[in-house]
């Protein structure tokens, strides 16, 4: 049974911005036709009782702990600054407004 229309593949085609020959656009036909075939069967599996999930295999963060270790020592990290102003570094001008 076609699911896929001509047009459906033409506006596919349009969305992809693809320009396919009469053949491709019959064998893109074909392939969606095949792939919403095989979904239906998947729609007939009996799954009562089974947990939906997101991924195959569970999934935990393998982030560290943010943790700070050396701090705010505002006067080492400005001792090689070649020119500093308030606290801060002192950088040329590179924009002029």
């Amino acid at each position: 049974m076609d699911r896929v229309t001509d047009e459906t593949i033409a506006y596919v085609g349009i969305l992809a911005k693809l320009e396919l020959s009469l053949e491709e656009a019959k064998q893109a036909k074909e392939d969606m036709n095949h792939m919403l075939e095989y979904m239906e069967l998947l729609n007939d599996l009996d799954t009562e009782g089974v947990e939906p999930m997101s991924h195959v295999f569970p999934i935990q963060n393998v982030f560290r702990e943010d943790v700070v270790e050396n701090g705010d020592d505002r006067e080492a990290i400005l001792s090689n600054a070649p020119a500093k102003k308030e606290g801060s570094f002192l950088a040329p001008k590179t924009v002029e407004i």
